[in-house]
Order: structure tokens, then C-alpha cells, then sequence
């Protein structure tokens, strides 16, 4: 009788690693599967493709690039750029948006703050979100960068997405709540919550497709946006 139970037992144990392979192996094709499918949203406007859009990679989080301001959108009207960071010399070209949870965004510049805490909370509670808003020269390109040219409608689509990622106080006002990692961002709230489903580059998957530009079926690692990262509907590569 013992012996059978004993028997019994192993049977069960391989029957479970079998079928825990087996569910690990299909999660990770469902992953590779989405890793490596585009998702391309094309609504044709029949317009020219004047405007530039930059997504920056700094091997954790993605970050849209826009121009300060242009001939259609000026986010000096919408975010005090002065009081931005701690470099109050506001002389900035682009802008890069970041969307994140709150704790984590703010604590971890680079893997190396890595907190396992902070970081589980992040992906399985619903926590505060947070985006961070960077000031820069010019394009940065000591980081993975990529761009492509939108229509205006496109354009217009993707800053309304990302203005609407902000929490505002009652004079309509984004609300900054900590100085960013260096001294030309800041965090300020946003709408939202961050989970395992919707992560850092899922948002920006999500404001990218706003722009009909070719994004992955799932976002969840920087270099998945990245890889698909190469053209609009519209539009060629080439700026």
C-alpha cells in the first residue's frame, strides 16, 4: 500500500511539472508571438508628413521625443517648462514623455536601484502612475534612438493622448510632484495605473498608435516598441 501511494505521488509531481512546462512554454510563445507581431492602425488622411516623432530607448523605459513647440502644438501653453527641473534655464528644443508607476519610476533611474519590493508592487497592485517630462538641446543620441515622420492629424492625436496622460489641479495645470533624475525633468501625476498589463511601454505603444505608427502586438520590453519602431502608415522613414 505504501509503495503504490509512493507511486502514486511521482506520478502526480511529473504529471504537475509537466503541465507547469507546458503552461510556461505556451506564456513564453504567446510572448514571442506578440514580441514579433506589428500592430498597424492605418486610417489614410491624404496629408503630407511634415511632423517628426522620436521614441528614445534607455534600455528599461521608452520615451517619445517632440520639439518644444511648432507650428501646431507650443507645450510651453500647457507645462511650465521653467519650473520643469532643477535647471531653471528652460532654453530646451524637445521635450521626452515617459509614463510609469509612481514608486518605482522615481526610486529606480537604473537597474542598479533595482528594488524587488517596489518593483513586485508595481506589477501585481494597482499603484499611482507617474510621467516624467525631460528637456533637451537636441535629440539625444547617446541613447538607442528612432524617428519617423506623421501627418498633422497624426500628430495632434498622439500630443492629445499624451496631454490627457496628465493629472491637472483645478487651474488646469499639470502637477509636478519630484524632481527627475537629472536637473532638467520632473514627475508630475498622471492618470492611470501601472501593471504587468500595462506597463511603461505599453503606453507608449498606445500614444505611438494614436500616430498610426507601426508598434508590437505586446509591449512590454523597451526593445519590442523599438523593433517596430520604423515607420507611420503614411509615411517613409526618411526625415
Amino acid at each position: 500500500m505504501l509503495k503504490w501511494l509512493t507511486v502514486n505521488k511521482k506520478q502526480r509531481l511529473k504529471k504537475f511539472f509537466y503541465y507547469s512546462f507546458l503552461a510556461k512554454l505556451s506564456l513564453l510563445t504567446l510572448l514571442a508571438i506578440g514580441y514579433f507581431t506589428p500592430v498597424i492602425n492605418c486610417n489614410i488622411k491624404q496629408e503630407k508628413c511634415d511632423f517628426s516623432v522620436c521614441v528614445i530607448n534607455d534600455g528599461m523605459h521608452t520615451n517619445i521625443v517632440l520639439p518644444v513647440s511648432n507650428n501646431l502644438v507650443d507645450w510651453r501653453e500647457f507645462i511650465n517648462i521653467s519650473t520643469m527641473g532643477k535647471d531653471t534655464t528652460a532654453n530646451y528644443k524637445y521635450l521626452t514623455f515617459g509614463w510609469g508607476d509612481r514608486d518605482f519610476y522615481i526610486q529606480t533611474p537604473t537597474f542598479a536601484e533595482l528594488n524587488l519590493v517596489t518593483a513586485f508592487k508595481a506589477l501585481f497592485l494597482p499603484t499611482p502612475s507617474t510621467i516624467l517630462v525631460q528637456g533637451f538641446s537636441h535629440i539625444p543620441q547617446n541613447r538607442e534612438t528612432k524617428c519617423v515622420k506623421v501627418t498633422k492629424t497624426n500628430y495632434l492625436q498622439l500630443t492629445q493622448f499624451i496631454q490627457n496622460t496628465f493629472e491637472l489641479n483645478l487651474q488646469n495645470q499639470p502637477i509636478r510632484i519630484a524632481d527627475g533624475h537629472l536637473s532638467s525633468s520632473g514627475f508630475y501625476a498622471a492618470k492611470g495605473s501601472y501593471s504587468i498589463v500595462r506597463t511603461c511601454n505599453n503606453w507608449t505603444a498606445e500614444a505611438l498608435r494614436k500616430a498610426n505608427v507601426d508598434t508590437p502586438l505586446w509591449a512590454g520590453l523597451s526593445s519590442a516598441v523599438m523593433l517596430h519602431f520604423r515607420r507611420s502608415c503614411e509615411c517613409s522613414i526618411k526625415l
